[in-house]
């Protein structure tokens, strides 16, 4: 039997986590075997990008296919007293900040992301935990608002700063090469289910990039920066999962 190529990675990158959850605390923590398991990120990262075609299209479902319950995970609060101004105010002073390697960096409000060309898409989410769930979104493209700000050619990554911290001077972040960033489904979502994206899911805006692991759509998503090189953002891995927790920073699927 012919195994298509999406499923035999998805059971190779699946058979690669149930090893490291199956071997002992003790192993998973030598700095060693966790540089072992990052050469062997980078060789998985090249596959991805030879064998898979990174333009296709997650798939899309209707309305009936939406899930009645949409587990909010991770941080639900944004935690902190800047974050809970902005949602005293519901959001009317607060500005999304895209700036670094481009030519003309913007400050937007809401109003001006909500008056922008959107798309709306019902999608699965798929989280490293297990689980999944059906879910509408509505937001601006994110290559949209990269070509506004008039991306600079030697761009190759963009790094999402959000409002929330994982203990003190432990900001989240995330990132997404150029090729997801132009991706059409890649968007800055400011309303989920027909309604406006609430606080336990990210709002005023979350990135929404489909053909990756629920940890790579982040919430609170305040600042937008275009950049050459991750190594240059807190322990330079393209993220806090990726930082603190040694998770893939391409989770494709």
């Amino acid at each position: 039997m012919i195994v298509p190529r999406r499923k035999f990675l998805s059971a190779a990158a699946l058979g690669g986590g149930g090893l490291l959850l199956a071997g002992c605390d003790a192993l998973t923590e030598d700095a060693r075997f966790r540089s072992f398991l990052r050469t062997g990120e980078a060789l998985n990262n090249g596959a991805h990008r030879l064998i898979m075609d990174r333009g296709a299209l997650a798939p899309e479902f209707g309305e009936a296919d939406m899930s009645p319950i949409f587990k909010a995970n991770g941080s639900i609060s944004g935690g902190t007293p800047e974050y809970a101004a902005h949602v005293a105010d519901k959001f009317a002073s607060w500005q999304l900040r895209i700036d670094g390697m481009v030519k003309n960096p913007l400050n937007l409000d809401l109003k001006k992301l909500m008056a922008m060309p959107s798309r709306e898409q019902i999608t699965r989410h798929d989280c490293v935990e297990g689980w999944s769930a059906i879910g509408k979104w509505r937001g601006t493209p994110l290559r949209l608002l990269l070509q506004a700000a008039g991306l600079s050619s030697r761009a190759r990554y963009v790094v999402f700063h959000c409002a929330d911290q994982w203990g003190p001077g432990t900001p989240y972040y995330e990132s997404i090469d150029l090729i997801d960033a132009f991706h059409p489904q890649t968007i800055l979502a400011w309303s989920m289910n027909d309604g406006i994206l609430p606080v336990k899911h990210g709002a005023p805006l979350r990135l929404r990039v489909e053909r990756q692991l629920g940890y790579k759509q982040a919430k609170y998503v305040m600042r937008v920066e275009a950049t050459d090189d991750l190594k240059k953002f807190f322990g330079g891995k393209g993220g806090y999962w990726e930082d603190a927790h040694d998770y893939d920073w391409y989770a494709g699927i």
